[in-house]
């Protein structure tokens, strides 16, 4: 588990204030004093009860659940080419317990090809940084194999941007401190919010449309980047169709968007990855390196695609090494605890 040093208080009768390390990281003080047997039973009582509390802390299983999916547009999506349920985007709440809660908010995007939503890339995400005190929303986006193309999956990311820094207030969020995450498609998606945003319209009538869809910060995982020769085809096709105008490749190559104003990333890949090749980072990374963009790169050997955290919720055991790396950087930016 990471960031978290568990110090649990154990009562024993007969004695004194003691120390004594049991595991490394693990400190564990004991009390002691002589009691009344019934106060002794009481000790034992309230000893069980605590370390059932403790465990249930540690284990995740206090963990906020996310609320009911939020339609983007309540009156319907731009373009949208029906009213079901793969027609409306929605955006997933999963907001930090508020004795932890730092204020900062991620919109996550899964992968999927631009054909279908990863959970373990969406729901997954958003529990383990719940734990940093991120508030996270989950995005679902529309998808090529429902007949969309771009930009409509962008149109999607940038207003669910928006809801969160209009929802603020309500959700407890710093609208300074709005990140986006995505993984393989989904991280295609994240670097498009990343270079592909405006700072809202002042005349817009929809007073959503007025706030600005740029991420505070961005974080790739094993993301799709080029639509160029290290592409992944089927995400391509999903995305621009099957015979893409080279106006739109160009567009949607995203190490070609970069600018000194896009926002600091963190973007990992591995060497493993068969799917989506690691030069996509490379290019990504060399990209935010010339504009002088700050960024955090990590390629790591062993891992295949769509990974995610390597581990489930809620005990989060033993995750994949960049979600420590990553929690470290979001500390550095002021997102996590």
């Amino acid at each position: 588990m990471i960031g978290f040093q568990p110090r649990p208080t154990v009562f024993r009768p007969g004695g004194a204030l003691e120390a004594e390390k049991h595991a490394p990281g693990a400190e564990f003080f004991f009390l002691t004093f002589p009691v009344h047997p019934l106060r002794a039973f009481w000790q034992g009582t309230m000893k069980r009860l605590l370390a059932v509390f403790y465990c249930m802390s540690f284990l995740g299983i206090t963990q906020a659940e996310p609320t009911a999916a939020l339609p983007l547009w309540p009156d319907g999506a731009p373009g949208a080419l029906g009213t079901g349920t793969n027609d409306v985007p929605t955006l997933t709440p999963f907001l930090a317990e508020p004795a932890s809660a730092t204020g900062a908010a991620i919109v996550i995007c899964p992968g999927g090809g631009y054909g279908g939503l990863a959970g373990h890339e969406g729901a997954d995400y958003a529990l383990f940084l719940n734990r940093a005190g991120i508030s996270c929303f989950v995005l679902k986006y529309r998808l090529g194999s429902h007949g969309y193309r771009h930009p409509a999956m962008m149109n999607d990311v940038n207003r669910a941007i928006r809801v969160v820094r209009a929802r603020a207030i309500e959700w407890r969020i710093d609208p300074a401190r709005v990140g986006v995450m995505g993984s393989s498609a989904g991280g295609h998606l994240a670097s498009t919010a990343v270079t592909h945003y405006d700072t809202g319209k002042p005349d817009a009538a929809d007073p959503m449309e007025r706030l600005s869809s740029r991420p505070d910060l961005g974080i790739l995982c094993y993301p799709v980047i080029t639509m160029g020769h290290f592409t992944h085809n089927g995400s391509k096709q999903n995305l621009l169709g099957p015979s893409p105008a080279p106006e739109l490749v160009w567009e949607l190559s995203n190490e070609l968007q970069v600018t000194p104003k896009t926002p600091p990333c963190f973007i990992w890949h591995t060497q493993e990855d068969t799917a989506v090749p690691v030069e996509n980072a490379l290019m990504f990374a060399s990209a935010l390196q010339k504009a002088r963009v700050p960024c955090d790169l990590h390629i790591y050997e062993k891992g295949r695609h769509g990974i995610g955290l390597a581990t489930r919720p809620p005990e989060f055991d033993s995750p994949h090494p960049w979600a420590a790396d990553l929690i470290y950087w979001l500390r550095h930016r002021g997102f996590a605890k």
